[in-house]
């Protein structure tokens, strides 16, 4: 499949996502909500890379070949680049925590409304900023 292809696909299975925030949102899983918004971030993320010709790296966190590739994305996002590294890396740093927890810490127990609120809206913002630049990219 051509990357431009896969881009085309990883937005629309990333808008779909921003629906399933909203049903987790609803059903008040918070930590549900930040690991679904990381999930749906990355594939947003990895679908402006594919569109841009970049192969992304199978990791969950994509802001730094962002950064390092700033040139080869479109112009109109470079003002919005440290607004998307942040919100992935943020997320990022939550992914195994929301999913999993830790021997001291249950996941329902420590992310808040706050938490899941900020995730959904980043994820949100992610999609809305990208989304137009990919669905270019395929013509």
């Amino acid at each position: 499949m051509h990357n431009v292809d896969l881009a085309v696909d990883y937005v629309r299975r990333a808008e779909i996502r921003l629906r399933a925030l909203d049903v987790l949102f609803e059903g008040e899983s918070w930590a549900d909500v930040v690991r679904e918004a990381q999930e749906t971030v990355e594939l947003t993320l990895k679908a402006l890379l594919r569109a841009c010709g970049i192969d992304p790296p199978r990791v969950h966190d994509v802001s730094g070949l962002l950064v390092a590739e700033r040139t080869r994305l479109p112009p109109a996002l470079a003002e919005e680049i440290e607004t998307l590294t942040t919100i992935s890396r943020e997320l990022r740093r939550d992914r195994e925590l929301a999913f999993y927890g830790a021997e001291d810490l249950t996941p329902s127990g420590f992310y808040t409304r706050e938490d899941a609120e900020q995730a959904r809206t980043g994820a949100r913002r992610t999609v809305e900023l990208v989304k137009p630049h990919v669905l270019a990219s395929a013509g």
